[in-house]
């Protein structure tokens, strides 16, 4: 951070890294997170995109240590929910599209230092991203299933107001998985689920997605083999 710039308004368990527009959260957070530690919360400037990572160093196996990208898609629909206009709905695509008015506009994405199922990793990156306007020359409606904060109703908001709601939510919200269980993260990631669709939904421990059709027949979605590949990325128009 250069000196005389203000950092962010976090909760003292984060150390802010602020990185130029054209940074990579993501990138640098991955580059740095075996030296930084936990906390360590990197995001970059850029007026056009929420992005933000966060280290973290999960005290139990990747197996169900990944189920953490349910937290910190809960904790980004808070923040939006925070500073959203009235009945503008926040959902998601299971599991890592956050849609706002029914048009994805970001999502989260998990790196980890990969030492198996059965242990715990010795880092874990949870990064998070939103459309804040649309591309220069864009025009509302012209990319059908995209939007931006800017053109629902979300105001001036920059991308620093949302990544302090987005600590402080998450901040909050794994304190919940803590206390009490996996079960509360799964019922409030549900809750805001769009799709898919089924008679009964739920989550199992490690984070796979359960579907019960009307007719009682069952279908089980892995959840670590569809973190390989972000979804968001394309659906929200945010790949490199």
């Amino acid at each position: 951070m250069r000196a005389g710039m203000p950092g962010l308004d976090l909760p003292p368990l984060y150390r802010e890294v602020r990185l130029r527009e054209a940074g990579d959260a993501f990138a640098h957070a991955r580059a740095i997170a075996a030296r930084a530690g936990a906390g360590t919360l990197v995001w970059s400037r850029s007026p056009r995109l929420v992005d933000v990572a966060v280290v973290l160093e999960p005290a139990m196996p990747l197996a169900r240590a990944r189920c953490v990208l349910y937290v910190g898609m809960s904790a980004l629909a808070d923040a939006l929910a925070l500073h959203a206009p009235p009945e503008n709905p926040i959902s998601f695509a299971w599991p890592d599209l956050v849609e706002v008015n029914g048009a994805a506009v970001g999502g989260v994405r998990l790196a980890w230092d990969d030492a198996g199922e059965r242990r715990a990793p010795a880092w874990m990156v949870l990064h998070a991203g939103v459309r804040l306007m649309l591309d220069d020359g864009a025009e509302p409606g012209e990319t059908p299933g995209v939007t931006a904060l800017a053109d629902e109703g979300y105001g001036e908001i920059g991308g620093a107001a949302l990544v302090e709601s987005y600590a402080r939510h998450l901040m909050a919200e794994l304190h919940e998985w803590q206390d009490a269980g996996f079960q509360a993260v799964a019922a409030r990631y549900l809750d805001r689920l769009d799709r898919p669709r089924a008679a009964r939904r739920g989550l199992d421990p490690s984070g796979d997605l359960l579907l019960r059709a009307a007719d009682g027949a069952e279908t089980r979605h892995a959840l670590g083999p569809a973190l390989a590949a972000p979804s968001w990325l394309g659906a929200a128009g945010l790949e490199a």
